[in-house]
Order: C-alpha cells, then structure tokens, then sequence
C-alpha cells in the first residue's frame, strides 16, 4: 500500500501499488546517489523483472515510501534492500522533485551518501551495477539517453544545472 497525496505532498488516502500506478495518482518516493572517496557514483542496472524501466540504468537505489514511512526511513530502508547494505550515518538531503509526469507522478526526495563497498545486490531489484565518474555518465547519458530511468535523467540534470 502506498499512501496517495496532494499537490501539496501532503497524504489523503491509501491506495494499492498497483492502483497508484495505473491511475496516475501523486505518491511518495526517493533516490539514493551514493558516491565513494574516489568521486565515483554508483550505478544500479534495473532487474529485467522490474514493471518500470526494466534494465535500465539508475540511481544507487530507489523506491517507494510504504504508507506512514517518511523519505529518510525509506531512502535508508532501499540502501539496505537493494544493495545490501546499512548506511552508517543518514543520508544527506539534496533536493525534491515534484510530483509529475516526468516523475512518474511522485514527489521524490533525493538523497546523498558515502559508501565505499561491496555491495550485495537483490537479483529481484537490480540486474548488476558499477562505479562511474560522474564525467562518464554525463557522456554518457547524452549520448544514450534511452539507456536510463527517465526519473535519473530528470535527476542528473537538477544535479547538474546548479
């Protein structure tokens, strides 16, 4: 179940993953870039049994707050499930997105953190994932867009236009 909100982020009802999806209804989600000493930004490869965006490369981690969760639970809940491992100090919050179509109609908070590895990938989440310095993706998601979540894209760019 996810918790459906308003314009204003604010929660108004509770509605099936499903449900939320097909009808376009405002939810809650975050995104995780965690980055090493090194500078480099971890990438995950999509699951090809995801519903959305299968195989498609992404930020560190990503999901939707259950109902009740707040983003900071929830970015630190994703780490933990997709990657395997705990964050050992709360995430750094950057920015949050609006709720829109870009967004796949969820309000997202985006959060940073520091992590050096490894990482024990959920094979039922995420298909594989690498460092990359963030000249590297830059390149390269100009130079292939389609090979990213349109949500990254979206971040990418907040993060880059500052």
């Amino acid at each position: 179940m996810f918790d459906v909100v308003d314009e204003n982020d604010q929660v108004i009802s509770q509605r099936s993953r499903r449900d939320v999806h097909r009808l376009g209804l405002r939810h809650r989600a975050v995104h995780v870039l965690i980055y090493n000493q090194r500078g480099e930004l971890f990438l995950q490869q999509r699951s090809l049994c995801k519903d959305c965006s299968p195989g498609v490369w992404d930020s560190s981690a990503s999901g939707h707050l259950d109902t009740g969760e707040t983003y900071e639970a929830c970015a630190r809940r994703e780490v933990a499930e997709e990657l395997g491992v705990p964050l050992p100090i709360s995430p750094q919050a950057l920015f949050k997105l609006p709720a829109n179509l870009e967004t796949g109609h969820e309000f997202c908070w985006v959060y940073r953190a520091e992590h050096e590895g490894p990482f024990i990938l959920q094979p039922s989440e995420v298909r594989g994932g690498g460092w990359f310095l963030p000249t590297a993706i830059a390149q390269w998601s100009q130079q292939r867009p389609e090979d990213f979540a349109g949500s990254f894209l979206v971040i990418w760019q907040q993060i880059h236009s500052c």
